[in-house]
């Protein structure tokens, strides 16, 4: 069985879980690492509510332990005022003994996102769901302007990761450079992580 590479997201309208699955390729089409998408349940707003053990679409459930035993880590949120969803902030929150432990120290991370408008928050999305990655001790991996997309993009796509513009009709359908960069964020994921594994 392959080590893995875990790509966790949360995603309520598909853009952010397009950008996932197109970072899986990039990761498979590696050949060393097996992408594994996993999501998290929303945030109940009674305490009472209680979300089935599997979601009924998508991704299964992320559990404490794809995340410890991942080879390297694809973080992956809407954007919610200029920040990260939530549920993602809430799941990380729960990770204190992971932190206690030094279990993600040195291991390369990357983030992505989506957002409803050209300037909705994109670059602070992703900045902010960087700082408790290198609070873990994870080593950031970004996406360089030698990617060609990059330069020519006029949808999604940052030097801080991949990103989907859905505009206000919320199109979860991503645009070519989109999918071109989060498809060579992944693959640089898998490079990072099989170097550093050497």
């Amino acid at each position: 069985m392959l080590p893995h590479i875990l790509i966790l997201y949360y995603s309520r309208s598909g853009g952010t879980s397009n950008l996932a699955r197109y970072i899986a390729r990039g990761v498979q089409g590696h050949g060393h690492f097996e992408p594994r998408l996993r999501t998290v349940p929303g945030v109940a707003t009674e305490v009472e509510e209680t979300k089935p053990p599997i979601p009924d679409k998508g991704a299964v459930y992320c559990t404490k332990e794809d995340l410890a035993t991942c080879s390297a880590l694809a973080l992956g949120s809407p954007t919610r005022f200029g920040n990260i969803a939530a549920p993602l902030k809430h799941f990380l929150d729960n990770t204190a003994d992971l932190w206690l432990s030094h279990t993600l120290v040195g291991k390369p991370a990357s983030v992505f996102c989506s957002t409803g408008s050209m300037h909705g928050g994109q670059e602070s999305t992703l900045l902010s769901m960087m700082v408790p990655l290198l609070h873990h001790g994870m080593l950031i991996v970004g996406l360089p302007y030698s990617e060609p997309a990059l330069n020519e993009t006029t949808t999604g796509g940052t030097p801080y990761g991949p990103s989907h513009v859905s505009g206000v009709h919320q199109q979860a359908e991503l645009s070519s450079h989109e999918k071109t960069l989060a498809i060579a964020q992944g693959k640089r994921l898998a490079d990072l992580a099989q170097r550093l594994d050497a």
